[in-house]
């Protein structure tokens, strides 16, 4: 079991006192700040001169400095940059900025776990990792609720980087939900591996090979984006509310019993044994290593593989549907057609 902090449990006053730097404002950055903000904390925003996220931070309401001033100013450094540049910014704009008794943050371990930022050890080394987007975790303080998170220290230089953390999670909200503790190594390998084998890897390849099986036994691509994609998100929600259970309870029978006796027909030992193969890859720092290339070498093989998927033909006839589903938010980006 793992323990689980709540509002009642946390000092927000160990914060109070820290000038707090969160570097990037991003989807996470901007709700990390924004909600330290509302909490009555000294925060300001750092950002390379030339960024885009200036006026918007501005317009916010933000102090808003260079990465280096921020991380000079404060006592309490927060890296919410892609885990692909932290190293490049933490060496050349923060590092020589830390003083005996900062804090370093984050909110995932890939970093330290990966030896790829190695901070001197007279600073203390923190984690508050928001398990859901920076727009929820945003929209639910707001609303007055919270999105749980996991805290975690890799270094304890002063003695309470875990009241720090903790306060940290409260002050984004996090605590009105749960803030569960772990460390980087748990923290850094499970989502590594939850994103790979299920959430981002495991489910986009169920959805395509769906689709395609459906469209090559000659059912209309529109059908198939329907039972295939569309309709995922119903039975996502129905986990997310209650679990497995909840979802077989508020399907057809005909569909509690066709899942559960074909379900293990598409995840058979094979796939196990394959997700295994995933875990031990992260575990041992070869997708890692491999990650560190792919941006070394300027993501050639991402350019590519994000290439195909755009013109995969489930994502040529869902822009298509998704312009009859006036209630869905839209994302100028990614449904204009080329």
């Amino acid at each position: 079991m793992v323990n689980v902090y709540y509002d009642t449990d946390v000092d927000l006053s160990v914060l109070q006192d820290k000038k707090i730097a969160v570097i990037g404002y991003g989807s996470q950055g901007h709700a990390h700040v924004l909600n330290l903000r509302d909490s009555g904390m000294n925060v300001r925003v750092g950002l390379r001169p030339s960024s885009l996220s200036c006026g918007e931070a501005e317009a916010a309401g933000l102090k808003v400095a260079t990465v280096s001033k921020a991380a000079d100013w404060a006592n309490v450094v927060m890296i919410l940059v892609p885990d692909q540049t932290q190293k490049k910014v933490y060496e050349e704009e923060i590092a020589a900025k830390l003083k005996p008794g900062d804090t370093l943050a984050f909110a995932h371990g890939f970093n330290i776990h990966y030896d790829q930022i190695t901070p001197p050890e007279s600073v203390d080394v923190m984690m508050v990792a928001p398990k859901g987007p920076g727009h929820l975790v945003r929209r639910s303080f707001e609303n007055g609720s919270g999105v749980p998170c996991l805290i975690a220290v890799h270094q304890d230089f002063s003695g309470q980087t875990k009241e720090v953390a903790l306060a940290w999670a409260k002050g984004i909200g996090s605590t009105r939900a749960g803030a569960l503790e772990t460390n980087f190594k748990d923290e850094t390998e499970t989502d590594l591996f939850g994103e790979q084998a299920v959430l981002c890897g495991g489910s986009a390849e169920l959805i395509k090979a769906g689709f395609e099986t459906l469209v090559e036994a000659g059912y209309p691509a529109e059908l198939a984006y329907f039972e295939c994609l569309h309709e995922l998100k119903l039975i996502v929600d129905l986990y997310y509310e209650g679990g497995l259970s909840r979802m077989n309870y508020s399907v057809s029978d005909t569909a509690e019993y066709g899942g559960m006796t074909r379900g293990t027909k598409i995840i058979t030992d094979e796939t196990r044994e394959e997700m295994k193969r995933i875990l031990k890859n992260v575990q041992n720092g070869t997708f890692a290593e491999e990650w560190i290339k792919e941006n070394r070498d300027g993501q050639p093989l991402m350019e590519r593989l994000r290439t195909e998927t755009e013109n995969h033909p489930i994502e040529k006839i869902g822009l298509k549907l998704r312009q009859m589903m006036d209630w869905l938010p839209s994302n100028d980006k990614l449904e204009t057609p080329a």
